[in-house]
């Protein structure tokens, strides 16, 4: 479904699973700070209503969406961490970074997962421009940070 009329932040939160003992690691790009603080913001807050403890949620800056795998592959890791979310945003612009890099990272990223047997969420934004990041993360289409948190959760049900 396209999400021009979608708000991401709705979700289905039947059946949850208890999270008070889990720790999250979030893993946060600096590039595009503007959106990756608010998709931090919303990962962090939707964990916290959920049950997370704030002590048990890790935060750790990487310089860009591309260093995604790495920083969630040191966390992933750890036997006390639980589950990892990647938070990013790379937009079009005018070169195919956007193709190489966005690719790179979902490879990376779900490489960890297997390889540590632990949900590491994909919350990178891949909008055609800064707008398109800005209403996916708070503004109308919700905040992709909240699916990320929500998807981590339904993932330790596994």
């Amino acid at each position: 479904m396209s999400t021009a009329h979608k708000n991401l932040s709705e979700f289905a939160t039947d059946d949850l699973p208890d999270i008070s003992a889990k720790t999250f690691a979030i893993v946060v790009a600096e590039w595009n700070h503007e959106v990756t603080e608010k998709l931090f913001e919303g990962a962090y807050q939707t964990l916290l209503q959920y049950g997370a403890i704030p002590e048990n949620i890790i935060r750790a800056n990487v310089p860009g969406s591309y260093e995604l795998s790495y920083g969630s592959q040191v966390f992933a890791q750890k036997e006390n961490v639980d589950a990892v979310i990647a938070l990013g945003c790379v937009i079009q612009g005018e070169t195919k970074h956007n193709d190489y890099i966005n690719n790179a990272v979902a490879h990376g990223l779900t490489q960890v997962s297997l390889k540590y047997d632990k949900p590491v969420i994909f919350g990178v934004l891949t909008p055609n421009n800064q707008q398109q990041a800005l209403d996916r993360a708070g503004g109308i289409h919700g905040n992709k940070g909240d699916e990320a948190a929500i998807t981590s959760i339904k993932m330790l049900k596994f």
